[in-house]
């Protein structure tokens, strides 16, 4: 049977690379993103094998709409992924604006409680279980100097699945993942470029981190998981 995962931000990084592992495994994906530039691509690369939506997760009334466009065009979601995410420039606490704390925050957070707030209830009315996997990080445990933003967003973000586990009824289940160290992004190479060399691409976490994630069920409700290790390739 046929099985439907929504993945936001998916026109770049992580997000881009699992649609091609979901696709590859024969899941039908419902993504979105800002650029309606890469979402064009993205349905000129799969056709009608998907759905692919320009939504900012910020703005609760286009996250809303998109909810109904996609439970009308492909399904109630089985898995839910929130993965759409930004980085603030490395700053010390009071060298940052107010203007950069809240957009990340917008983003980071108001934009994960917007999209299970559209798409949670379609899962739960259908009664045939889902999982729900919001994207956390190693910086969403332990603080980093700099990336005060980021990082309270992911603490947030633990939080808030926690909670959510926790009223969930029987047979769903809500976890955090932290991607499981550094991955050679746009965001890594903003904020800590040093690691790039030795981290390794969305690709290869993509090949390691989707069928990780298709594994998680009821027995991992509430859990702060971490994707297993990946290994860098080397020519």
């Amino acid at each position: 049977m046929n099985k439907l995962v929504v993945i936001t931000g998916v026109t770049r990084g992580l997000g881009r690379e699992m649609v091609e592992r979901f696709h590859e495994a024969g899941w039908t994906v419902a993504g979105c993103g800002r650029s309606e530039k890469e979402v064009q691509r993205l349905r000129q690369q799969f056709g009608d094998q998907h759905h692919f939506s320009v939504v900012d997760v910020s703005v609760m009334e286009q996250v809303e709409k998109w909810a109904e466009e996609t439970k009308a065009a492909v399904g109630v979601p089985d898995l839910l992924i929130n993965n759409a995410s930004i980085i603030n420039r490395n700053s010390p606490v009071i060298g940052l604006a107010a203007n950069e704390f809240s957009r990340v925050m917008d983003i980071n957070v108001n934009g994960v409680f917007y999209v299970i707030r559209a798409f949670l209830p379609f899962m739960v009315q259908r009664a045939k279980g889902g999982v729900v996997v919001n994207i956390s990080s190693y910086w969403g445990r332990y603080g980093e100097a700099f990336l005060s933003p980021y990082c309270a967003s992911k603490f947030a973000i633990e939080g808030l699945t926690q909670s959510l586990a926790a009223e969930l009824p029987e047979g769903m289940a809500a976890v955090t993942l932290d991607p499981g160290g550094s991955i050679d992004t746009s965001m890594l190479r903003s904020c800590s470029p040093e690691d790039v060399d030795t981290a390794p691409n969305p690709v290869e976490w993509s090949h390691v981190a989707v069928p990780y994630i298709i594994s998680l069920g009821p027995k991992d409700n509430g859990k702060s998981l971490t994707c297993p290790p990946v290994r860098k390739r080397t020519n």
